[in-house]
């Protein structure tokens, strides 16, 4: 018999993280190659993790809820034979240097070991606290006894890291239950900071339904509020005649179907816009970070897409303005489809350097979105709406039916001046007006 460690496998750009979310074997289960093993989850995208061995899952080295480093064994499978293949393969390329192959003593060694150094930490009542959950409480202040009295939402009531979050956003209003003294005196930092805000008690009658914010949820309302938080929102708003964009797809639109398989949506010519606009002025394709502007080589548009729940998340299309409008189209096809589906994986969604959100498709004719940190710039198109309008000829003014948008953009006040804001979505609206009506794909 010999052990195989599974471990938490790199999972994209930036991602050096994730939260357990469920195990989906036990220990004594018997596990196939490539069958999942467990669900994790990153900021936004829920992913498993599968074997990559036949065997008999043995010991499990992290609870529901814990956050695992990528690299990190997460549980052991007990396989047959001498070795795994991975082992019988570094055996073969170092067998005239390499030692002798570990004992399952030495595995169990090491694994207590990976035990110790990630093991969470307890109060002196025993309760259970991951290394996340103890950092955020040390650099944020939080003294033992004021982190025993939080109350948690975890497994056996474990403090979970959405926990330790609404915890401190919450932080200096005193629960109903205890007076604020008693706070200031466990806590001598928050006792300095100036007092919050109470918030109103919601009432409960027995016809009310209580519902519970899913993960994800959580996440977002988190987001949000940090960004409000943290950017000057400032808004501009264009309306924009899409007349030629309507009448050239409505044209082209059947054709490209049936030459590329693949539906042509009003996205990706958007899309096509913002990218040539963010070329045009690149001070809008950044990111902040304190006090120093990071000025992006890439230009990686975020799109918002809604989730089966209802949720939404934000896929990138990596290096958009590089991709004519036939890639855009199958980019755009396939990130939406896959969201739809809940395949994305986690670096669909890294690297955004700016965002666009669709409100037109649930009937919105404008729309004031939140800025997606760290970037400074969010564009929300509205619905195309057939309207009356005055149409400019040599040969005098004329009213006629035009097919009209409304683009909103937010920007961070902070870095981007109202003639930055308004000149870019100026651009956006400008590169749509002037569509060419006869253009091939």
């Amino acid at each position: 018999m010999a052990k195989f460690e599974l471990k938490l496998p790199k999972m994209g750009e930036s991602v050096a993280e994730a939260t357990v979310t469920n195990w989906l074997k036990n220990v004594g289960d018997t596990i196939e190659a490539d069958e999942a093993v467990l669900e994790i989850a990153t900021d936004k995208v829920d992913s498993e993790v599968p074997s990559e061995v036949d065997g008999v899952l043995v010991e499990i080295l992290f609870n529901t809820d814990d956050v695992v480093q990528v690299g990190q064994t997460l549980a052991i499978i007990e396989t047959e034979g001498e070795a795994t293949a991975t082992q019988t393969t570094e055996a073969s390329d170092n067998e005239m240097t390499a030692p002798p192959a570990k004992t399952v003593e030495a595995v169990e060694a090491t694994v207590t070991a990976a035990k110790e150094s990630t093991a969470a930490v307890t109060s002196s009542e025993g309760r259970f606290y991951s290394p996340l959950v103890k950092n955020m409480a040390s650099e944020e202040g939080i003294a033992q006894d004021e982190l025993d009295a939080i109350a948690g939402t975890g497994k056996d009531g474990r403090v979970t890291k959405n926990d330790m979050l609404d915890y401190i956003s919450n932080r200096g209003a005193a629960p109903a239950d205890q007076p604020k003294t008693v706070i200031e005196a466990k806590n001598p930092v928050a006792a300095k900071a100036a007092p919050a805000k109470p918030k109103a008690p919601v009432s409960v009658n027995g016809g009310d339904e209580i519902i519970e914010m899913t993960r994800m949820g959580k996440l977002i309302a988190h987001h949000m509020v940090e960004s409000v938080q943290t950017s000057a929102h400032v808004q501009s708003f264009i309306e924009a005649d899409v007349t030629n964009i309507w009448n050239w797809r409505k044209k082209v639109k059947d054709a490209f179907m049936k030459r590329e398989g693949e539906n042509l949506t009003f996205t990706p010519i958007f899309m096509e816009a913002v990218a040539k606009a963010l070329k045009d002025f690149p001070m809008m394709n950044i990111a902040l970070d304190g006090d120093t502007i990071i000025k992006r080589k890439n230009i990686n548009l975020g799109m918002a897409a809604a989730l089966p729940d209802g949720n939404l998340i934000v896929p990138v299309i990596k290096n958009a303005d590089q991709l004519n409008l036939v890639g855009m189209t199958k980019a755009v096809n396939d990130l939406a489809g896959r969201a739809r589906e809940n395949k994305l994986k986690p670096d669909d969604i890294q690297g955004g350097t700016y965002t666009v959100t669709n409100v037109g498709t649930f009937g919105s004719i404008m729309g004031t979105p939140i800025i997606n940190q760290p970037q400074v710039g969010i564009l929300a198109l509205g619905a195309i709406r057939k309207v009356p309008a005055v149409i400019e000829t040599p040969d005098g003014d004329f009213i006629g039916i035009r097919y009209k948008m409304f683009l909103s953009h937010s920007y961070d006040h902070r870095v981007v001046n109202g003639a930055l804001g308004g000149q870019f979505v100026k651009a956006v609206a400008d590169y749509l007006e002037n569509w060419d009506s006869k253009r091939d794909i």
